[in-house]
């Protein structure tokens, strides 16, 4: 058995992430909670307290004001009723799902299970009346996925100071926002000392020195191991709360870690860590939001990013199947994984631009898929001119060119990822050694195609109908 960990840097240092994570590839995540009511995007329940906002106004005129319709009065909206985890799932895996995330909280502090820590305001006593994560674990464990959930929950304490304030002007100018009210302090908390009336927006600071909320934190991330033991943890902040005499994130991974060890033999479960010191990547998994890495990292990591926005947003624009399929490409081919967000109507069902998304996704992996799961990644990631803006939350679409390739390798075979078919149908190869010989080449999804080697560079023919529509694949195999 695979010895356990302490709360201490030194000791999770020894952490090894699991094969099951390096071979996965692609998830899918279910960022879905009670913001989704009002189908106008992220961070609504912080938003709607900010007086002149898009999201204030839409509130306003929809609901009222949030002195008297607050964020609480949308619990009873948000019914769930036609959400069916089971044929959710089934697409998601359809689609090329090897793992599945669902959230467990995010800062709004509304749970979506049967939590003792907030044994009133969660998705079972209110709202959906139903549990939300554990008929996620079920659809993820009947299609054999690792399941794993996402907390968001150490910055609410200072996240939602605007709901304490007031409007500054106009006929509620004065009336306190309902966050005010101590009948619902388990919702909003008790933080008046970070509310700023000069500044509303101001979070300051991000993760807050509070005590009993770092506490409350970490204890949340042990009721999420105890009650779903899951293969997957991801927390919505870098590590939070390390101090000597308290070291909050540290004592919540080793708890993950040693979980998984007792009930396997050896640790299987994946923290993911979004995080701006590199020392901190050692403890678990480097996750890189909306974003991506321009070059292969020794070990997995993970695009963590949505289709269009993290709650559903009627005015926003999605992310096509193409640009999905070439991020894919992209990130695998320097050793990382991608999990997408496929928003959710209140309802709990997709819409037909997600539907069709996913389809095509799924031709895709069933075509190229060799390419992509279980492979590691070659010396070199790729070739060509063109690649991924690295610029914070940026996801702007490359412009492709016919000689921008990627690469991925099992085995004897190396993948070569067509990022742009070219005009005249010859792809060319730069990065083979001298000594690696190839003795066959194959068109994922189509089969033997010519191919010359030369001294300096391979030349794959590729036909005239390719076989998806997206980034074809061809297979080297070496000597």
């Amino acid at each position: 058995m695979e010895q356990r960990y302490t709360a201490t840097f030194e000791s999770l240092y020894r952490h090894t992430i699991p094969d099951w994570f390096r071979d996965a590839k692609l998830g899918f995540w279910s960022h879905w909670g009670l913001q989704s009511v009002p189908m106008a995007g992220d961070w609504y329940a912080r938003n709607m307290y900010l007086e002149g906002s898009r999201q204030y106004l839409l509130h306003l005129r929809r609901f009222g004001h949030p002195s008297k319709f607050g964020y609480k009065d949308l619990i009873p909206l948000w019914k769930a009723e036609k959400f069916d985890p089971m044929a959710l799932m089934e697409r998601y895996v359809d689609a090329g799902a090897r793992y599945f995330m669902g959230q467990a909280v995010h800062h709004d502090h509304f749970f979506n299970f049967d939590s003792r820590l907030q044994p009133r305001f969660n998705s079972v006593r209110m709202g959906p009346h139903k549990d939300i994560c554990t008929m996620w674990q079920k659809a993820a464990e009947h299609f054999g996925l690792p399941f794993g959930l996402s907390e968001h929950l150490a910055a609410t304490y200072t996240w939602y100071g605007p709901n304490k304030g007031c409007d500054s002007r106009g006929p509620w100018a004065g009336i306190p926002y309902d966050g005010r009210d101590p009948a619902y302090e388990e919702l909003y908390t008790d933080d008046y000392e970070h509310y700023y009336p000069e500044d509303p927006a101001r979070i300051d600071p991000w993760m807050t020195t509070n005590r009993r909320w770092q506490q409350r934190w970490n204890d949340l991330l042990h009721e999420l191991v105890d009650t779903f033991h899951p293969d997957i943890l991801y927390s919505d902040n870098p590590l939070a709360f390390v101090t000597p005499e308290a070291p909050y994130s540290l004592d919540g991974i080793a708890y993950l870690y040693n979980d998984s060890i007792a009930r396997n033999g050896e640790n299987r479960s994946v923290y993911f860590i979004k995080s701006q010191r590199e020392a901190d990547y050692a403890v678990g998994v480097r996750d890189v939001e909306r974003s991506q890495l321009p070059e292969i990292l020794p070990v997995p990591w993970q695009t963590d990013t949505c289709v269009g926005g993290w709650f559903y947003d009627a005015e926003q624009v999605y992310k096509t199947p193409e640009q999905v399929v070439e991020m894919l490409v992209d990130i695998v081919s320097k050793n990382g994984c991608l999990m997408l967000n496929i928003p959710q109507l209140p309802d709990g069902t997709i819409d037909g631009e997600c539907s069709y998304l996913l389809e095509q996704l799924g031709g895709y992996t069933r075509t190229c898929g060799e390419g992509i799961y279980g492979t590691r990644p070659y010396r070199v990631y790729g070739e060509g001119p063109s690649s991924v803006i690295i610029e914070g939350f940026r996801e702007d679409r490359v412009d492709w060119k016919g000689t921008d390739l990627r690469f991925t390798q099992k085995d004897r075979t190396l993948y070569v990822h067509v990022m742009k078919a070219p005009a005249n149908r010859v792809v060319t190869v730069h990065s083979l050694d001298a000594d690696e010989r190839v003795k066959s080449a194959r068109l994922l999804g189509h089969g033997a195609v010519p191919f010359v080697q030369y001294a300096d560079r391979v030349c794959v023919t590729l036909p005239e109908k390719l076989p998806t529509r997206y980034v074809n694949c061809v297979a080297l195999e070496r000597e």
